[in-house]
């Protein structure tokens, strides 16, 4: 728990720089492309197009689902995959790409995966306002239940971190991680209901579904954008489960970070 509080403590105390240089992050990441920042937005509504007509126009745009057009119901769950799978893929490898230009900064290393990923998360609230908009023109209007989307957010930054601050230690050490994580991530879609629905899926194959902790992030963001439920409190025993995760993934970050992070430059 000592490492979990210092790992903390650095994220309080390194706030102002982490959001400076996540600002620099996505200027630079965009700076050779004359549409600049635009293609952060750009490819995620590309891929959704691509959804929408597979899933939505092809297999049935009439479609309900928890009593919701299933275009909506898709596109209020995937807004938060882009980031979360940016934010993963990008935070894993974080250290080591970029540990020669920190080492010689009085710069806690725990932040670096914290800047990359608030880097991610500027991408995200964007391509949030978009849906909002286009979910105007559906029908489907702004509700008071949008007052929980800052806290679902804030919860998916701390599932992105707290995975991160584990896979970009190791991928610091062994290489052979951050491949193993691309794997995961290709499968892990397929695994949370984003494209597909519940109907149908019971027993023991349910319920080990349910541990995946993103399972709870995207039914929060539809329950927050489309108004169908208070959904920290109605499952509640899921969020204590969600945030019983995050506080294992922690535990396990900061322990390992801390133990190897003074030898991270002698892994490269």
């Amino acid at each position: 728990m000592k490492a979990v509080i210092q790992i903390i403590i650095e994220q309080i105390n390194s706030f102002y720089l982490i959001l400076r240089l996540s600002s620099f992050e996505l200027k630079s990441e965009n700076n050779n492309n004359y549409l600049g920042i635009l293609w952060e937005v750009i490819n995620p509504m590309i891929q959704i197009g691509i959804y929408w007509f597979v899933f939505g126009t092809i297999r049935g745009s009439h479609r309900m689902v928890d009593g919701v057009p299933f275009v909506q119901w898709l596109l209020a769950g995937i807004v938060v995959w882009f980031f979360v799978y940016q934010g993963i893929l990008h935070g894993s490898k974080s250290v080591y790409t970029r540990i020669r230009m920190i080492a010689k900064m009085s710069f806690p290393m725990s932040a670096i995966p914290s800047f990359v990923i608030i880097s991610k998360f500027y991408q995200h609230l964007i391509l949030v306002g978009i849906i909002v908009i286009i979910f105007q023109f559906m029908g489907q209007f702004v509700s008071i239940h949008y007052i929980m989307l800052p806290y679902f957010m804030f919860a998916t930054i701390a599932l992105i971190f707290s995975f991160s601050l584990i896979t970009s230690t190791l991928s610091t050490i062994i290489r052979d991680v951050q491949m193993v994580v691309q794997s995961l991530l290709r499968v892990l879609i397929y695994m949370t209901p984003i494209l597909w629905t519940m109907e149908g899926v019971k027993g023991w194959v349910r319920d080990i579904l349910v541990l995946n902790p993103l399972w709870y992030i995207v039914d929060g963001y539809r329950a927050s954008l489309l108004g169908t439920s208070w959904y920290p409190v109605t499952h509640w025993h899921y969020t204590i489960y969600f945030w019983a995760v995050i506080l294992v993934f922690m535990l396990i970050g900061s322990v390992v970070h801390v133990k190897f992070r003074d030898r991270f430059v002698d892994f490269l």
